[in-house]
């Protein structure tokens, strides 16, 4: 096996056996100008991509479906996405895409078929009951369908997903089928189906974008903040 080695602005390879562990960390210490090349470097890629990135076309504006309506500061945080009420229930839905759960998972090469996957969590809560009713579905762009169904915890300031600590319900496919359809029928009502689809799907998108271009904000943020510190 061989390694690059930068040196005096030139690459060279090396047996990766010849050099200690710490030679790498030695290295940079004692040879400060290769840290630096290596930083700009980097700067500079995070930059052009930053700058790529941030001309992306944002897709069109999709409004959630009535009576549904966003929760404020739900792009930056993994809360709730919409919520609603139903009588006196509480419905809140927080969404994920299939990559977020399962990378590679997808089963398709370009990752396209990635953002029309949506893990959907649908939380019905009620003013005095301790637990909500809790639904995980796939969410397509033509159909809706429940994974799970289970009793958990309120979900308040605990984030997307609650552990839960006790019998968590049966399989669902094992479901007497009558019983099944009762279920659908009854998120359904509550209009959780797939007209969810498009302004998730949009809101997804700009929620990832608006990571990426964090992402590359921080990264080089902390970059130049370690070039500055030995500039000094």
């Amino acid at each position: 096996m061989w390694r690059r080695v930068v040196s005096g602005g030139h690459l060279r390879l090396l047996p990766c056996r010849s050099i200690p562990r710490r030679s790498a960390a030695s290295a940079a210490a004692n040879h400060p100008t290769v840290s630096s090349a290596v930083n700009s470097i980097l700067l500079r890629s995070l930059k052009e991509h930053y700058l790529e990135v941030s001309k992306m076309t944002p897709p069109p504006k999709v409004n959630p479906p009535s009576p549904f309506t966003i929760v404020k500061g739900a792009l930056d945080a993994d809360g709730p996405v919409l919520k609603r009420t139903y009588n006196d229930e509480e419905i809140s839905l927080y969404v994920m895409r299939l990559a977020n759960l399962a990378p590679g998972g997808g089963g398709d090469e370009d990752g396209e078929d990635d953002i029309n996957q949506l893990f959907l969590h649908v939380s019905i809560a009620k003013p005095a009951q301790k637990e909500a009713l809790h639904f995980l579905c796939g969410l397509y762009p033509d159909a809706l369908g429940i994974h799970s169904v289970s009793m958990r915890p309120k979900l308040e300031t605990t984030g997307f997903l609650v552990v839960p600590t006790k019998y968590n319900g049966p399989v669902f496919e094992d479901l007497d089928e009558k019983v099944r359809d009762a279920l659908h029928s009854y998120i359904e009502e509550r209009g959780v189906n797939e007209s969810l689809f498009p302004f998730l799907q949009a809101w997804l998108y700009v929620k990832d974008h608006r990571g990426l271009m964090r992402w590359f904000q921080s990264v080089g943020t902390f970059i130049s903040k370690d070039k500055s510190a030995k500039n000094d």
